[in-house]
């Protein structure tokens, strides 16, 4: 095998490995970032037509995820360098399983870059930060009318108690990574 193949192969393996395209780039969100954070805030915001609500200000957003006690972490899903999207998300901790758990409080992708399996991309990086974590659980909450909920089903997730608060333990984990 030639050397351009192997390294084809190399980066086929890893993309498939990462559940994203070779052209998607996952990044940890840095300080610099805050005006990029904020503005996906508002989208998301637009998005779910709870614009009036946001209160986030970069002043707040950089104290809470950058500051001497960040609370939050963030990164962004990049298409060919553009932004696509961000997650944001923390540790919360169970009692019952007596472990961390990764708690997704936002995954948002810009409408041009919905079905081109970003969001999946977003998600599988959660998944693979929880497993990496030793999580023992993942949680998110999704409105009744996003279409997304089928989306989380597939890859494992259910509903908590008739909530829209979806969850996936650790023994789900790896089934959603090879989907």
């Amino acid at each position: 095998m030639s050397e351009p193949e192997m390294k084809l192969t190399e980066d086929k393996i890893k993309s498939l490995e990462d559940g994203i395209k070779p052209d998607l780039k996952i990044r940890a969100a840095e300080i610099e970032d805050v005006p990029l954070i904020l503005e996906f805030v508002k989208g998301i915001a637009r998005f779910e037509n709870l614009s009036h609500l946001v209160m986030a200000t970069e002043e707040n957003l950089a104290e809470g995820i950058f500051g001497k006690r960040p609370y939050a972490e963030v990164f962004f899903a990049e298409l060919g360098g553009v932004p696509a999207g961000f997650t944001v998300f923390f540790h919360n901790f169970s009692t019952f399983v007596g472990k961390p758990g990764l708690y997704i409080e936002d995954i948002f992708l810009k409408p041009e870059f919905r079905g081109k399996g970003i969001g999946k991309a977003m998600f599988l990086h959660c998944v693979k930060l929880a497993k990496e974590r030793n999580c023992g659980r993942m949680e998110w909450a999704v409105l009744d009318w996003n279409p997304a909920r089928k989306f989380y089903e597939h890859l494992g997730g259910s509903s908590v108690n008739g909530w829209n608060i979806y969850r996936m333990n650790e023994e789900k984990f790896e089934n959603a990574l090879e989907k």
